[in-house]
């Protein structure tokens, strides 16, 4: 179907306006895009989709709470892979074992020290870790000097058990000279401890454990208090002094059969520099959903926290504890508040660049639309001087007045401008008659000296 002239015309004139406007936009188009790509080197990259977390036996606390975390990275489309250790000190070989490529880890308060693994850091404190001595008998001692010469389970190598049980026992006098310590923990020391292969057991571990539970109703099997806990206290910083009242566990069965004060390392999670700073904001977060409510040790809202940690803070961890979650992680879903936050060194120099673009660019265009006719004027100024003192002749006048409106004719502006571009051809009619009105053939007038 043929398209009408009058309709050519019209996508004529819209076409001129939009290469018009594109052509005004382009620079800071090209500034904004200069700027954008200058600000994206300083842009964070990416957190990886993928990362390993050790964590412990398969039936230990470690690797339960670490499958709660890895449901609430899944949700934020991250995979936290779980590595099934031997416990902490196998956390902290593979933490420190670049091959290895684990930048997280649960980690038992007390396992190294920060002078040793100088740039480890630590993310809080989870709960309270109790250390549980068990001694077959129907009493049990008070202080652990009442161990020397009996066959004691202090826990497997790469335990956090055997970490904290060798220094305990080492401070009352029990060694491997005076006592046969043995290396085994977990649910081989729960055998040995009811089949009388060992005397005692030393565990750590939540006192909701089933191990814990099992402990606490095996016959002829009594758990220690310990007496001097806030001497040991004063000794270890990393330890804190606990009380599990008497049927806490089982008001029924009155499990503790009396109150118990223990000893009590925390759990705390532990992360290399190759820890994402992303991945740490959502540990952290993943942190205080699990742990917030407390439990029978810890009061709710108590933990996480910074306190009660073998390793410095990490930074995001000390600004969380100080002031809470960052700002858009409080209203916005995760991935969302680190995207905005990674992407932040690049808005705010854009926003800042943009501001007095959009500033300018309105005067800037206004004036160079009424330019396109404005400098019309300077010729139709100088022709009109020429004519009023006789230098110019009317045949010559007339071809530069057809040239004026020819060129004229050419010059688009927006409709917004027509009305000044309409102004000028008037003006150029009003010339033209008075061109017209000198006549033809009369000889510019002389030039009066």
């Amino acid at each position: 179907m043929a398209v009408s002239s009058q309709t050519q015309a019209k996508l004529r004139r819209l076409f001129r306006t939009l290469w018009t406007q594109i052509a005004y936009v382009a620079p800071a188009i090209l500034i904004v895009i200069a700027g954008f790509v200058f600000a994206y080197q300083f842009v964070r990259p990416a957190p990886p989709d993928r990362v390993v977390m050790a964590t412990g036996h398969k039936n230990g606390a470690y690797f339960a709470y670490g499958q709660t975390y890895a449901e609430r990275f899944r949700k934020e489309g991250f995979e936290l892979v779980l590595s099934q250790t031997a416990g902490s000190v196998d956390n902290l070989r593979l933490l420190t074992d670049e091959a290895a490529e684990v930048p997280v880890a649960f980690m038992q308060g007390g396992i190294g020290t920060s002078a040793d693994y100088p740039t480890l850091k630590s993310l809080g404190s989870l709960y309270f870790e109790p250390i549980w001595v068990f001694v077959r008998g129907a009493t049990a001692p008070s202080r652990l000097t009442g161990l020397a010469g009996k066959r004691i389970a202090v826990g497997s190598v790469g335990s956090g058990t055997r970490a904290v049980a060798l220094p305990l026992l080492k401070d009352n006098g029990v060694t491997g000279e005076t006592s046969k310590l043995i290396e085994i923990d977990g649910s081989q020391a729960i055998d040995a401890l009811r089949d009388g292969v060992v005397d005692a057991a030393i565990f750590v571990g939540a006192a909701t454990s089933r191990a814990i539970g099992s402990l606490l109703t095996m016959p002829g099997v009594t758990p220690m208090s310990f007496e001097r806990a806030d001497a040991s206290v004063r000794r270890h910083a990393y330890l804190s002094k606990v009380v599990l009242p008497m049927g806490t566990l089982d008001l029924a069965k009155n499990l503790p059969g009396r109150d118990l004060v223990l000893l009590a390392p925390t759990a705390t999670i532990v992360v290399t520099p190759e820890m994402h700073p992303a991945l740490i904001d959502l540990m952290l977060l993943t942190m205080q959903e699990t742990h917030r409510q407390g439990g029978y040790l810890e009061p709710p809202g108590a933990f996480p926290t910074g306190n009660h940690v073998t390793y410095p803070l990490a930074p995001a961890a000390r600004r969380f504890y100080e002031r809470g979650p960052p700002f858009l992680q409080r209203y916005l879903p995760f991935s969302a508040a680190n995207l905005i936050d990674r992407l932040w060194v690049m808005i705010l120099p854009l926003l800042t660049l943009l501001y007095p673009l959009f500033k300018i660019l309105p005067p800037v265009y206004s004036w160079r639309m009424r330019a396109r006719v404005n400098r019309w004027y300077k010729e139709l100024e100088a022709l009109d001087d020429r004519l009023n003192d006789g230098s110019i002749a009317h045949a010559e006048a007339t071809e530069r007045l057809d040239d004026i409106e020819h060129s004229v004719e050419k010059v688009h502006v927006p409709a917004g401008f027509a009305d000044r571009a309409y102004t000028l051809r008037m003006h150029i009619d009003y010339l033209r008659r008075k061109v017209d009105g000198r006549g033809s053939d009369r000889a510019p007038p002389p030039e009066v000296g």
